[in-house]
């Protein structure tokens, strides 16, 4: 056993920067599901988060560094959030978490697909998803043209739920 404290665990000081379940899900639903106003995450959400969970959530992430929070221009009381470099960087743990998922757990197929194409996609369509999200979270151009790896990840959602 270390002598190490264990708040300097590299797990758990993850764990505790993201907080809990609804945290992830959060992060998963501004990153595949490009939901980038409260009430899109609200009304979206599969999992029905509550209100007052995830303004929560939205602030924790915020004073975390996870997400940005700026004004809706289009109108005075909305906010557009975004994900940071460092929730960006989360991509390679969140597609390992879901192919865990879909080999361990009774996962759907419709909500399998995504998982399994980010698992046989690897890194190199990490690194291009990766980039897409800085394209439209952090406003640097994306390194290629065409479809992005979320709407390409939505085609093939969309696919499976028609044939199921």
């Amino acid at each position: 056993m270390s002598s190490e404290p264990r708040s300097g665990c590299p797990i758990n000081l993850t764990l505790e920067a993201l907080g809990d379940r609804w945290s992830l899900l959060v992060i998963r639903d501004i990153m595949f599901g490009d939901r980038r106003h409260f009430r899109e995450l609200l009304t979206q959400s599969d999992e029905g988060i509550a209100s007052n969970i995830l303004a929560d959530r939205l602030k924790r992430l915020t004073e975390a560094g996870f997400l940005t929070r700026t004004d809706d221009a289009s109108h005075k009381q909305k906010a557009i959030y975004s994900l940071t470099e460092k929730a960006i960087q989360l991509v390679p743990l969140l597609a390992h978490m879901g192919a865990w998922g879909r080999r361990h757990m009774p996962a759907t197929p419709d909500l399998s697909i995504r998982a399994q194409l980010l698992e046989e996609g690897g890194p190199a369509l990490w690194d291009e998803f990766m980039d897409d999200l800085r394209g439209a979270h952090l406003g640097q151009p994306r390194r290629r043209s065409g479809p992005t790896v979320v709407e390409r990840l939505r085609e093939a959602f969309l696919a499976v739920r028609a044939t199921g």
